[in-house]
């Protein structure tokens, strides 16, 4: 059992690999963009380590449980259970936040029931989410709804002219019927003209009896109000239970305020006045992570000693992993995706569990490099516990801690999906791959930065933990904002200058489209050039007859190319439509050519050889730019969810690459990108400069700040000990004139 052994691995654009990968060392991943590391990875090896765990379920248990097509392989053996960390927000409800992900709150409950003073009861007494120690006013939620009535009535109108303005209660509806049939009201006055008994019975009616009209003597009902009504239905339940659609409804007719018995606290009264060293649990679940650890330092006592060494060793790694800033009440759903998961690696230390397999998905995302280092720390512990750990990274420090790197390539999409390279890191430098070469070389150094002398002003910044600062953003260059983990950057763009400029466009790594029937042709809308090609170049066609959303698509799968099998409790099954084969066309649409090819084969184009296909200017415009960001091996009809954040932002970024005069926001664009690739990015954000535009860049690498007109520093820590400007200049003067971080980490790559 030494290796995880792959024989004819065939997933997506993988050729037919044979692998062995060696258990119980740090396996990392790397190549292009689409080359097969996440293929090979997550789709191969994680979805049938997490299959064949859950074939072992019983039926009940996995139809609860996420689901996992069998992937495309001839034999894998000696897989253990996985733990996959992706680079992905958590969507909590209300109710989940740090503590409870990272099971601190557990401990933290404990400890209270044992030595909290005066003596409330048992763990569960310190809960919120039970009966036991939910604040009774708002249900353990901290915070109540409120109906604004003026919201949900328009007083000039009776109830036949749609009076109620709550959709549930529209004209002609269910309950808008039983409100008319129930005989108190005069449909036709208006609401302005009811007595108060009226109003108060319309509103506040709970089980009122009537008889509802049918058959010869009615039926017996009871009558609830309207506030009654939608108090019941949405404002008792947590608010983010609910469907996003009926949140978006109901947020026009309520305001949210704290709670007037806890304040927000969500605990019971006598939960809160137990207390230790004289804070009480909601108190210590408000201090930051790095706060909260001198206080557990602090309690000295024998008879906990079991509880203290797991609270502290729990935040110690929350604190050793770059993330101390956050505090245990932090809700899950407002975590990035790398803040989410560095709590969840930090929380696989303080189990006892051997001989898994941790996978994860570029780590390095969204991380300084002084926390990048705190990161291989902490795989490096959770490898010496005897685990095995595979990485899918681009980071050069994440790279170097690897016992074994298996390159893909050569090249992305169907130019690439074979291993490349195995073996040790010093192998890698001494191979002939593209990795290799890159992590010998550093990419070009800016030496003459633009002069600039208009500028953004932002005055007095305090969202989050900004400290009240004044910036001066310079217009019509390359401005990169840098700093740690929680120093506020995104604060300082996201909050403060996106409310002053709400015009700036934001790059960010957020999908470019859910559904499977938006892919990069029409995206960039060279799909209704093609279409219309193909209907002029074929006498007696229209160009709605080529696509598979109208006209031309399969009869039998309606267009999506798989037919969806529900069974219930068992595994729903997606099977390719026999009809037309996965191509997503009826047969007519097929028996079309445009230069001896269909448009399912035109779809199936990669840009690079649309480029070579299509000779017309128009098409050839909109897919240059695509083949400009570095999208060159994509299909033409590849399905946009599937595209990984990173190529969500270049698919955004090349529809901007030729306008002029404005304002670009960029989160991090360097994230899943190959090294090779960071340079492709700095040629783009030029481009934009030099046409005229203002580009401000968030990010973390040192290329990227090697190559920005000018860096503004935010720190010097994280959370409440950032907030405040650590530097504003050049890179070259930000080695000179800096001792912070980011100065410290700049210097060290240039020195190279």
């Amino acid at each position: 059992m030494s290796k995880i052994k792959i024989k004819g691995a065939r997933q997506n654009n993988l050729k037919n690999i044979s692998i062995d990968i060696p258990r119980n060392e740090i396996v990392v991943f790397t190549g292009l963009s689409g080359s097969g590391k996440s293929s090979l990875v997550f789709e191969t090896i994680t979805a049938e380590a997490q299959r064949q765990l859950y074939d072992t379920f019983s039926t009940f248990a996995r139809s609860r449980l996420p689901k996992f097509d069998q992937a495309d392989y001839d034999a894998i053996e000696n897989l253990s259970p996985v733990i996959l960390l992706e680079q992905k927000r958590i969507s909590g409800n209300s109710r989940s936040n740090v503590g409870t992900l990272s099971e601190i709150s557990s401990f933290l409950k404990l400890l209270f029931s044992r030595i909290g003073q005066p003596e409330v009861g048992m763990s569960n007494h310190f809960s919120p989410n039970t009966p036991e120690g939910m604040c009774p006013t708002c249900g353990g939620l901290g915070k109540l709804n409120d109906l604004e009535i003026n919201q949900i009535i328009d007083w000039d109108k009776s109830l036949k002219e749609g009076a109620i303005l709550f959709p549930d209660f529209k004209v002609n509806s269910l309950a808008w019927k039983i409100i008319a049939n129930t005989g108190f009201f005069d449909l036709n006055t208006p609401l302005k003209e009811y007595s108060n008994d009226k109003i108060d019975l319309l509103f506040y009616a709970d089980g009122e009896k009537f008889q509802f009209a049918g058959g010869e003597e009615g039926i017996d009902a009871n009558f609830n109000g309207i506030v009654t009504k939608i108090k019941r239905g949405f404002l008792k339940k947590d608010f983010n239970s609910l469907s996003k659609a009926r949140q978006k409804i109901i947020q026009q007719f309520v305001t949210t305020k704290p709670c007037p018995s806890c304040q927000g606290a969500r605990l019971k009264k006598e939960v809160l006045d137990c207390r230790i060293n004289g804070k009480n649990i909601y108190e210590l679940g408000k201090l930051q992570l790095t706060e909260l650890l001198d206080f557990f330092n602090s309690v000295p006592n024998q008879t906990v000693e079991t509880v203290l060494e797991q609270l502290k060793h729990r935040t110690k790694n929350l604190v050793n992993i770059g993330i101390g800033y956050l505090n245990l009440e932090r809700s899950t759903g407002t975590l990035s995706g790398g803040e989410a998961q560095r709590v969840q690696l930090a929380k696989q230390l303080g189990n006892s569990l051997t001989e898994m397999l941790y996978v994860l998905d570029e780590p390095s995302v969204g991380l300084h490099p002084r926390d990048v280092k705190l990161v291989a720390d902490l795989l490096i512990d959770l490898k010496e516990k005897g685990n095995t750990i595979l990485m899918v990274e681009h980071d050069p420090d994440l790279i170097k801690i690897a016992d074994h790197v298996i390159d893909m390539g050569p090249k992305a999409g169907r130019l690439g999906g074979q291993v490349i390279f195995q073996g040790s890191y010093n192998q890698l430098l001494q191979s002939n791959t593209l990795t290799g070469q890159f992590m010998k070389q550093k990419i070009y150094v800016k030496t003459e930065f633009r002069a600039w002398t208009e500028t953004f002003e932002i005055k007095n910044a305090s969202a989050n933990n900004l400290k009240g600062i004044d910036v001066q953003i310079p217009a019509k260059i390359f401005t990169c904002i840098t700093g740690v983990a929680g120093s506020g950057k995104s604060s300082l763009i996201h909050k403060e200058f996106l409310k002053i400029h709400p015009e700036a466009i934001v790059i960010d790594q957020s999908p470019v489209g859910k559904s499977i029937r938006s892919n990069p042709a029409t995206y960039t809308g060279v799909f209704d050039d093609i279409r219309d090609l193909f209907a002029r170049s074929n006498e007696g066609t229209i160009a709605s007859l080529f696509s598979f959303n109208k006209e031309g698509a399969c009869e039998n799968c309606n267009g999506l190319g798989y037919i969806m099998m529900d069974l219930a409790f068992m595994d729903p099954i997606k099977t390719t439509c026999e009809k037309c084969g996965g191509h997503r066309y009826n047969k007519q649409v097929e028996s079309y050519l445009l230069d001896g090819k269909t448009i399912v084969d035109v779809l199936n184009l990669t840009i690079s050889d649309a480029l070579q296909f299509f000779k017309e200017p128009k098409i050839l415009k909109k897919l240059q730019v695509l083949e400009e960001v570095g999208l060159d091996y994509l299909q033409l009809g590849q399905p946009l969810s599937t595209l990984s954040g990173g190529e969500c932002q270049r698919v955004k970024l090349a529809s901007e690459l030729h306008k002029e005069g404005n304002i670009y926001i960029m989160d991090e664009p360097t994230t899943g990108l190959h090294l090779s690739d960071i340079s492709k990015i700095i040629e783009l954000i030029e481009k934009l400069v030099k046409k005229g535009n203002s580009v401000i860049v968030i990010e973390h690498s040192l290329d990227i700040m090697n190559n920005a007109d000018w860096i503004i520093d935010i720190g010097p820590e994280g959370g409440s000990n950032g907030g405040k400007i650590v530097f504003e200049g050049t890179p070259i003067n930000l080695q000179k004139k800096n001792n912070g971080y980011t100065a410290k980490y700049l210097k060290e790559y240039n020195k190279k």
